[in-house]
């Protein structure tokens, strides 16, 4: 995958849960409590572009933060 799009998606998930007033913690066991092996270090990756998302986290991700696919792919 490309670089520049996962950072950017990534930069996209950290502000929308900052925006939510939610920790990388919180989100963390939000998605641990509905079925995702996931980690605080795990998240933290991924909003640095460091880790791929999987098709389940991103699902969960978009409904624990109540946001639309669109704002977490945004790439402008």
């Amino acid at each position: 995958m490309n670089k520049k799009i996962e950072t950017q998606i990534g930069n996209n998930i950290r502000s929308l849960r900052e925006l939510k007033k939610m920790t990388q913690d919180e989100l963390a066991a939000k998605l641990q409590i509905n079925g995702c092996d996931i980690t605080r270090s795990a998240v933290a990756k991924i909003e640095v572009g460091q880790r791929h998302l999987y098709p389940d986290e991103i699902v969960l991700i978009k409904k624990i933060l109540n946001v639309s696919y669109d704002e977490i792919f945004d790439l402008t």
